[in-house]
């Protein structure tokens, strides 16, 4: 009797298992990356790789005009060499990251001469939100807004 009590749970599990995967692969869209285009790999790679400390994986196309980042468990960032200017950017169109210790990043800034701005766009300033996140914003070399801040989730 108490095996077959096992042995129907276990079948029970396995099935509410493969009903919750199911569900979720068929029914949600889920996330997987942003692309960027840019003007100079090198350099994008570099800020990438430098200041925000994201890890490259393997791109599939092996042309030269990508670099991947791996920017959270499976989730990239995807950079394509194909912009033929820096363009202007609106700050409210952003991709955001979350640090540990912002005042460490802010040291990294410096030492990159990278210029930050609160939300009110106040340069060299930091700004905390209503719920007590400290936040800055810094561009990249494409001029793409990017928000940093310490929010733990």
């Amino acid at each position: 009797m108490k095996q077959f009590i096992a042995i129907y749970m276990l079948v029970g599990m396995c099935l509410i298992g493969c009903t919750v995967n199911s569900y979720a692969q068929e029914t949600k869209t889920v996330f997987n990356h942003v692309a960027l285009s840019v003007y100079d790999l090198q350099k994008s790679t570099s800020f990438y790789q430098d200041v925000l400390l994201l890890d490259t994986i393997p791109e599939p196309f092996k042309i030269g005009k990508h670099k991947w980042f791996k920017i959270a468990p499976g989730f990239s960032l995807h950079l394509i060499m194909d912009a033929t200017e820096i363009k202007e950017h609106n700050r409210n169109t952003h991709i955001c990251f979350s640090v540990v210790d912002i005042d460490e990043f802010i040291a990294r800034l410096g030492a990159s001469g990278i210029t930050y701005y609160s939300a009110g766009n106040e340069p060299g300033k930091v700004g905390t939100r209503v719920d007590g996140v400290k936040q800055l914003y810094i561009k990249d070399p494409d001029g793409y807004w990017i928000e940093i801040n310490n929010e733990q989730r």
